[in-house]
């Protein structure tokens, strides 16, 4: 059976995530461990007991997502050594968790580079305000019409049937009256600070750059599918990948839909919640979805 292995972005971040994989599983604590050395703070205390409002703070949501999606798969590798994979891929920051899985960034080098893309993407929230706009019912292909007059932009093309946009608060706004005049069954405004995957994030996409490029990058283990283009990053394209993918749409139906063009039958969603199980549902039913998120998941295995 081909398999693929993905991890979650911000958003999937709650309470307690990786609390009961850290408590059972000596090797799922030590990342917590290392990733509170490296950062100089206690972000297990975050992850595991809150409050929910400094958890959601991008900074911390992206750390500590990382960190335990990164315990999940450390602990599904425990339960299961012979598990075969062949493609990676991560929604939005779970890309560089797919990426660190793959052999290409460093546990350390990882921590450092999200806690760098966290403040650069808040500081971009607070230099070019925006918001984002969940729309349900619309094809992709017909918001990106909808988003060109409204001036704002595609973030995240989730599933056949959610698509996000991304812009100034008045582009969405205007946004969420086209989208009632062209049928949308439902659209919610995103409790976020700022225009996510969108020309807003530029700052944030400079300031990356120039981090990135004091990072060395090794060649991958295992092919990890991009955000950008939902196809296997070449080895000299990575970085430019990922400088990109902050401002760029996040093509996932595509990407679901090239793993199962290559044969993929199931899909593992390591990390919090299961956010991206209930997207690849709506994308393609044909495909087996499993979830490690706690250890009740591996006591299933």
């Amino acid at each position: 059976m081909k398999r693929a292995i993905i991890f979650p972005g911000q958003g999937s971040q709650v309470v307690g995530m990786g609390k009961d994989l850290a408590k059972a599983i000596p090797e799922c604590k030590a990342l917590f461990d290392r990733a509170n050395e490296i950062l100089g703070y206690d972000l297990e205390t975050i992850c595991f007991e809150g409050p929910q409002e400094e958890l959601n703070k991008s900074n911390h949501a992206q750390l500590g997502i990382f960190v335990a999606s990164a315990a999940a798969f450390h602990a599904l590798k425990l339960k299961q050594p012979d598990l075969e994979y062949e493609l990676l891929a991560g929604h939005s920051l779970g890309e560089w968790t797919a990426l660190y899985v793959a052999g290409v960034v460093s546990f350390e080098d990882t921590i450092k580079i999200l806690k760098a893309r966290g403040e650069a993407m808040q500081a971009a929230c607070e230099e070019n305000p925006g918001a984002m706009l969940a729309v349900m019912g619309i094809a992709g292909d017909d918001l990106v019409k909808v988003a060109s007059e409204a001036g704002c932009h595609v973030a995240n093309f989730n599933s056949l049937a959610q698509t996000v946009l991304s812009g100034t608060a008045d582009s969405i706004t205007k946004a969420e009256e086209l989208v009632k005049v062209a049928g949308a069954k439902r659209a919610i405004r995103l409790p976020v600070a700022g225009a996510f995957h969108s020309p807003l994030m530029q700052p944030a996409a400079d300031q990356m750059a120039v981090f990135l490029a004091q990072v060395d990058f090794s060649e991958e283990k295992i092919p990890v599918l991009s955000n950008v283009t939902a196809q296997p990053h070449g080895n000299t394209s990575v970085k430019d990948d990922m400088i990109k993918q902050i401002t760029s749409s996040v093509q996932w139906v595509a990407l679901v839909q090239r793993m199962v063009s290559h044969g993929v039958e199931e899909i593992i969603e390591c990390g919090p919640g299961k956010v991206l199980a209930g997207l690849i549902k709506r994308i393609d039913k044909t495909v087996a979805v499993r979830n490690i998120g706690q250890i009740t998941d591996l006591e299933k295995e």
